[in-house]
C-alpha cells in the first residue's frame, strides 16, 4: 500500500468516528476542503461510495461500514505504536479524547481539565459532554467518565471525583401551599421534578434511605430536564419538589430561596469514574489524567 493511500485511509477513519468532514478536519488539525477531498479521492480508487450525503449530515454506506469496522484495528495499532514511542520519550502530549455526563462540569471535571492543561502544555483536550452510551472501540473516544452505576463493560474504572450529596429542595411558596413532607411516602401528593439522565425518558430515580436499605419513591412528573441547573430554577420557581445534587443547590438554600426537606433521608449518590479499555499501552496523556484525577480534591 501507497503512504497517501494509508493517509487517505487514516482520514476516513476519523471521519466515520467523527461522524463529519469538518470534525474531523478540525480533530487532524486539517483543512475540511483537504479532508474531504482523501475521501473521495479514497472513493475513487475503490470504485465505491462510502459515505451518504446530504447537507445535513453523513452516514457510512454498508460498505463504508465495512471498511471502517476492517481498517479501525490496524489504525487502532498503528496509533498505539506512536504511543509507545511518546511513552518511551516519558512525554505527555497528543489529543485527550474524553465523554462525560453535563453534570460533572461544575462538580470536578471543568477544573480538572483546566489544570491537566496547565500541567502538560504539549497535550489538547477534547471534553465532549454527553449522557449517551459511548463504543469506546469506535469512537475514538480515551475514557468516558460516569457514574459507578453506569459502567461500561469490559471496561476498567477508576474513582475520581467527590462524593455526590443529594437532596430534596422546594420553593417556600409551594411548602407553604403545598405542605411539607416529613417521610418519603407523603412525597407522592406532591409534583416532582426531575433530572433526566441522557434523554426525558430516563429519569433519574428519587432514592431515600433507612437503615442501610435504600427505597424509591415517585411523586408526579411535573418535569422531566436534563440540565441540573434548569431543574434547580424550576423547584426555585414553585412548581415542584426537585430531587437534586446539594452542591448547585446550596446557595439558593443558604439565602432562603429553596427549602431542604426530608434532611437525613437521602443518601448520596455513587462517585463518577473514568473509564477505558486497557492498561496495556495505555497513552501517557491518559495516564496522567487518571493519576491527576484520583489525587484531586
Amino acid at each position: 500500500m501507497k503512504r497517501n493511500e494509508m493517509s487517505d485511509i487514516s482520514i476516513f477513519v476519523e471521519v466515520a468516528q467523527a461522524n463529519g468532514f469538518r470534525a474531523a478536519a478540525e480533530r487532524l488539525n486539517l483543512g475540511a476542503g483537504s479532508v474531504s477531498e482523501a475521501v473521495q479521492r479514497l472513493e475513487d480508487r475503490l470504485g465505491v461510495r462510502l459515505f451518504d450525503r446530504t447537507t445535513r449530515k453523513i452516514s457510512l454506506t454498508t460498505l463504508g461500514q465495512q471498511l471502517f469496522e476492517d481498517s479501525l484495528p490496524a489504525i487502532n495499532d498503528l496509533e498505539s505504536a506512536l504511543r509507545s514511542l511518546d511513552d518511551a520519550k516519558g512525554t505527555v502530549g497528543g489529543v485527550l479524547r474524553l465523554n462525560a455526563p453535563k453534570s460533572s462540569g461544575p462538580f470536578f471535571l471543568d477544573k480538572l481539565v483546566c489544570e491537566y492543561c496547565a500541567l502538560y502544555p504539549d497535550a489538547s483536550v477534547e471534553l465532549t459532554y454527553d449522557d449517551r452510551k459511548v463504543d469506546l472501540v469506535t469512537s475514538g473516544i480515551d475514557a468516558v467518565i460516569r457514574f459507578e452505576h453506569m459502567l461500561e463493560l469490559d471496561t476498567h474504572a477508576v474513582p475520581i471525583g467527590p462524593d455526590l450529596d443529594m437532596t430534596v429542595v422546594g420553593a417556600p411558596e409551594y411548602l407553604n401551599t403545598r405542605g411539607t413532607p416529613h417521610v418519603p411516602d407523603e412525597l407522592l401528593e406532591h409534583d416532582g421534578l426531575y433530572f433526566a439522565i441522557g434523554s426525558a425518558r430516563n429519569p433519574a430515580p428519587w432514592v431515600f434511605g433507612n437503615q442501610g436499605e435504600t427505597y424509591s419513591v415517585a411523586p408526579k412528573r411535573r418535569v422531566v430536564v436534563n440540565n441540573i441547573n434548569t431543574l434547580i430554577d424550576y423547584a426555585k420557581s414553585g412548581i415542584g419538589l426537585a430531587y437534586t445534587y446539594t452542591f448547585p443547590a446550596r446557595p439558593l438554600i443558604e439565602t432562603g430561596q429553596l427549602v431542604e426537606v426530608l434532611k437525613g433521608m437521602v443518601p448520596p449518590r455513587p462517585r463518577h469514574t473514568i473509564n477505558y479499555l486497557t492498561k496495556r499501552n495505555m497513552p501517557m496523556r491518559l495516564r496522567a489524567f487518571i493519576n491527576l484525577a484520583k489525587n484531586a480534591k
